[in-house]
């Protein structure tokens, strides 16, 4: 007998004949010894309904009322997929976040859990009841209803894993596992049957939509077995967990890309400690994240140039702010390049082999693409291209590194 969490997401209870699906699926894990903690989104455009609704009344709602609002979806799943459950013959009892106590800070709309009270949750599993809680919800010290953010059902979940010691967290999804890269890009990418912590981290925050970057943190951080797998067709998914030295480790398990890139450059600005700071600094303190960052010397003598990437999101922001610091340091000139995508090689597997980025430049210079700038760390090799290469340089480097096949223990 295993203690599983199951998370089934928006498009999963999309309609009640879905639910009444994942209901079927709950009772099998059910009917064979396991303890069952099911959590749920809202269904599929119930979240962007309510939101519109709130548009329609104030174009800026308080944030409060905001989150009491959009935390009603995930309770008509809740009901629903308890009723379904009773009505196959398995008991079931519902749970918002506040009554599971899901406890969060005041952060309304992108809280944080701070601690869950899982007494109750126990008590019904003991009785042998499937508990269904309602995802991407909880309260605060107030008794305030929050809600998690983007991907708070995957976050609410591995956190009830993790305070119930459950032997494994189960991301239902709509599609059946982690894959090497995206298919529709690459028709070859090949389903991973495990992969790390590490790498299902830098996975998602490169661009891969299978996990909320949250999640797999928090997963990390208390040990908790992850597995994504289908909601519509049966299979072993993919298993997230720890490295494990008798893993045999492929060079490469993933390649992940960004569509959302644009690059900034400032031309000749002054050579002198600080200077780093006097450009990214007014970005940053308007929220806009800097991800590469790269410092060049410039042909002028005291002169350096200076190239970093944004969100395509925040671009206009950036460049504006840019170009007033150029400005007031009497740089030269500013270049701004909305057209650029970020492809990214992950794989723990570096750590111990040689020669994967020139391999990876190789690939890229035989296809006749020109890398703007590269980025590399323990476990990955980012590179930023010309947008119109994105699908060419993936389908090259997948082949390069020959990730269609297995990896031979």
């Amino acid at each position: 007998m295993a203690l599983i969490v199951q998370k089934y997401g928006g498009t999963s209870v999309g309609s009640t004949e879905r639910i009444m699906a994942v209901a079927e699926k709950v009772k099998g894990y059910r009917d064979r010894g396991d303890q069952v903690v099911v959590v749920v989104s809202a269904m599929s455009g119930e979240t962007n309904r309510l939101i519109a609704l709130a548009g329609d009344i104030d174009e800026a709602p308080e944030p409060r009322e905001m989150d009491v609002l959009v935390s009603t979806g995930e309770q008509v799943t809740i009901a629903l997929l308890s009723m379904a459950l009773q009505k196959s013959g398995c008991p079931a009892r519902s749970y918002t976040g506040g009554q599971v106590h899901i406890l969060t800070d005041s952060a309304y709309s992108k809280a944080r859990i701070r601690d869950i009270d899982a007494a109750r949750v126990r008590a019904d599993l003991d009785a042998g009841r499937v508990v269904v809680v309602a995802g991407f919800q909880g309260v605060d010290e107030h008794g305030s209803i929050t809600t998690l953010g983007r991907g708070g059902s995957d976050t609410t979940a591995v956190a009830m894993a993790a305070a119930l010691k459950a032997d494994e967290c189960q991301i239902y999804t709509d599609v059946d596992g982690v894959y090497t890269t995206d298919p529709r890009v690459e028709p070859k990418a090949r389903r991973l049957d495990r992969i790390t912590f590490e790498e299902m981290l830098e996975m998602a925050s490169l661009g891969s939509k299978v996990l909320q970057i949250r999640a797999v943190e928090f997963a990390g951080k208390y040990n908790v077995p992850l597995r994504v797998l289908s909601s519509f067709e049966e299979g072993e998914g993919t298993l997230i967990t720890f490295e494990e030295e008798s893993m045999e480790q492929a060079k490469i398990s993933g390649i992940a890309f960004n569509r959302d890139e644009a690059k900034l450059t400032i031309l000749g600005v002054p050579d002198q400690p600080g200077v780093a700071y006097k450009i990214i600094g007014p970005i940053s303190s308007q929220n806009i994240e800097v991800d590469m960052i790269i410092q060049n010397i410039s042909h002028d003598t005291g002169r350096t140039d200076f190239t970093f990437t944004v969100n395509r999101v925040d671009f206009n922001r950036a460049r504006d702010i840019l170009q007033q610091t150029a400005d007031e340091m009497g740089a030269r000139e500013v270049l701004a390049d909305d057209k650029i995508v970020k492809i990214s090689l992950v794989g723990v597997g570096m750590r111990s082999h040689a020669g994967i980025a020139s391999k990876m430049f190789e690939a890229l210079a035989d296809e006749g693409i020109n890398i703007r700038m590269i980025s590399t760390s323990e476990i990955k090799i980012s590179v930023v291209v010309d947008e119109k290469y994105l699908e060419l340089g993936v389908r090259a480097l997948h082949e390069a590194f020959e990730l269609e096949k297995e990896v031979q223990s």
